[in-house]
């Protein structure tokens, strides 16, 4: 486990409504939203953890899970490997859009060329643990 998703848990329409109105005008910052299901986005544009600064990478070295810990649902990213110290982390957002696809920037030679997918139905993968048996980190 590298970090937790944090932030302010919102309905995909109150997310909709603040891209458009609010975070779209912002110059030079951009939108932090991680979808936890059909129901729950967890906005991290104004309060949450730093995890909403982890790039996006075709080739990354860490990936997240929605997973769930006396009964509530976390966004966790992990390492997928051992990651030196002063190396980027990584991730890869691979979220379904329905309007159009984003370019994807990452430059590695693996590069698919977007960040996100076309209308995908999949189901995130949720991994279920108590919260007894998550190891406490402190940084």
């Amino acid at each position: 486990m590298v970090i937790e998703y944090a932030g302010e848990i919102v309905r995909p329409i109150i997310a909709d409504i603040r891209e458009r109105r609010s975070y779209d005008s912002l110059v030079g910052a951009g939108t932090y939203m991680f979808r936890i299901d059909d129901e729950r986005v967890v906005d991290a544009t104004h309060a949450g953890s730093i995890a909403h600064l982890i790039n996006h990478s075709c080739e990354p070295n860490c990936y997240s899970r929605v997973v769930a810990a006396s009964g509530e649902d976390h966004i966790i990213i992990f390492a997928k490997r051992d990651i030196p110290e002063g190396v980027e982390l990584t991730y890869d957002y691979r979220f379904a859009s329905k309007d159009e696809l984003l370019t994807c920037y990452c430059g590695c030679t693996g590069c698919r060329g977007s960040v996100n997918t076309f209308g995908s139905d999949e189901e995130p993968t949720r991994i279920i643990a108590p919260r007894s048996e998550l190891t406490k980190w402190i940084v």
